[in-house]
């Protein structure tokens, strides 16, 4: 952002922060303790200063200011509407919303981060791939071995392909196999929110380093003719896993992008509305662990056709792109 931008927006700001954030205060006030919290008189203050907040946020979109600004702003708005204007709704109806408008609309709203998430990933997978494939000994660099379990650069074909399509697990214990992926992948997923604090950066040297490890695994199972059995070994339940991980790696990236550059909000403020960003986000990322664990403890034990397996991971992987890239689009186009 140009000097003369940036001025033109803390000038802005200045001017109307005192009215946003006494709107701020009491949308957290019925956030927590309903409306009957509010005084008559503050009852009768809302709709003049809600009207106000919506009369900035049209300003601040006409003369394009601070991307951060314009987002607190939309925020703002949104929050205020619910809170005080929206019907009373069941607990059901709001958990419908939310996962057919909220979860999806929060995602796109974290496109770039996601991008950037993604490719990270996508290089690390080419790069331990290349890498393992030129010099086997590498793959010991990418690959812990309580990871590899005897699948490394040293296992015979036959022992490699034993791995990818006989039953790891009694039918018994599934479950219990199941319930430790879940409890395992979310705890991976939290970490890499909190290290949103340390400006994002290890979140993207943790989703580079699930690349390379992934990569190096392809590598091994490659150079013995089953690369596509080895993908569609992963790929049933890792389509979700996957896509959880990069989720959370685009909230971390967002919440530290607010402590790098809070624009014209100051760092509490950008940090607080980036949390709010983020949180229907990561919720939603703990929910696809979740389903991507009842996927590899059960269905992957349990299926050894090459065809269905791959048959799934494209039925994830359209499922997941129609629902986050379409949901709550019409609802908006309505309103």
């Amino acid at each position: 952002m140009s000097s003369s931008a940036l001025l033109r927006s803390t000038i802005f700001r200045r001017e109307r922060e005192a009215t946003w954030e006494r709107l701020e205060h009491l949308v957290a006030r019925v956030e927590r303790r309903g409306l009957g919290s509010l005084e008559p008189r503050e009852l009768a203050e809302l709709p003049t200063i809600y009207r106000a907040t919506m009369s900035s946020l049209g300003m601040a979109r006409a003369i394009s200011l601070d991307r951060n600004l314009l987002e607190h702003l939309d925020s703002l708005a949104q929050r205020a509407w619910c809170a005080f204007y929206a019907p009373s709704r069941s607990w059901r109806q709001r958990l419908g919303e939310w996962l057919l408008v909220g979860f999806p609309t929060s995602v796109r709203s974290m496109a770039l981060p996601l991008l950037v998430a993604t490719l990270t990933l996508l290089a690390g997978v080419g790069i331990g791939h290349g890498i393992t494939a030129a010099d086997n000994e590498m793959f010991y660099a990418f690959v812990p071995e309580a990871y590899a379990q005897g699948r490394n650069t040293t296992a015979s074909r036959e022992d490699l392909r034993e791995g990818l399509y006989a039953g790891e697990h009694h039918h018994g214990s599934l479950a219990q196999f199941a319930s430790m992926l879940i409890v395992n992948n979310t705890g991976v997923g939290l970490l890499i929110v909190a290290l949103g604090f340390l400006a994002g950066l290890p979140a993207l040297l943790l989703l580079l380093f699930n690349g390379l490890l992934l990569g190096a695994m392809s590598a091994v199972f490659s150079a013995h003719g089953l690369g596509l059995d080895f993908w569609a070994w992963v790929l049933p339940h890792g389509v979700t896993e996957l896509l959880a991980i990069l989720l959370c790696g685009a909230a971390s990236m967002a919440i530290g992008g607010s402590l790098v550059a809070p624009g014209t909000l100051g760092r509490r403020q950008a940090l607080a509305h980036a949390g709010r960003r983020a949180a229907p986000v990561v919720m939603g990322a703990m929910a696809m662990f979740g389903i991507a664990g009842l996927i590899e403890g059960f269905f992957r034990q349990l299926v050894s056709d090459l065809p269905t397996r791959l048959a799934l991971a494209a039925l994830t992987a359209l499922l997941w792109a129609a629902w986050l890239g379409l949901g709550g689009r019409m609802t908006r186009e309505r309103a």
